[in-house]
């Protein structure tokens, strides 16, 4: 073996190790963008359950606010109840009065 042989056994060494690299950089990179697409998904499928535990927690906060209303509501006095449906009164006669501007 001369000195010949040896440098040209370095280049050809040193074209194996880029495309090596190259090669393993390209895994590496479908590696990455595989995992980012999963990640992704996953986080649309997590905001979709979370979207829909907000809704149900606020259903469930409206059914329970109803019930503490018609607990309340249950426990006034006959002068209470007179003021009140004088009160839902004008709050029907104001709803109609908007239905009929819109």
């Amino acid at each position: 073996m001369n000195i010949g042989d040896d440098m040209k056994k370095v280049i050809l060494a040193g074209i194996g190790a880029m495309a090596t690299t190259a090669e393993k950089t390209r895994e590496f990179i479908d590696y990455l963008i595989e995992k980012g697409e999963l990640t992704v998904e996953q986080g649309k499928i997590i905001n979709e359950e979370l979207k829909r535990n907000r809704e149900n927690k606020k259903k469930n906060a409206d059914a329970e606010s109803m019930e503490d209303l018609l607990k309340k509501l249950a426990t006034l006095n006959k002068d209470e109840i007179s003021i009140l449906k004088e009160k839902l009164l004008e709050m029907e006669k104001k709803d109609d009065e908007q239905r009929n501007i819109d």
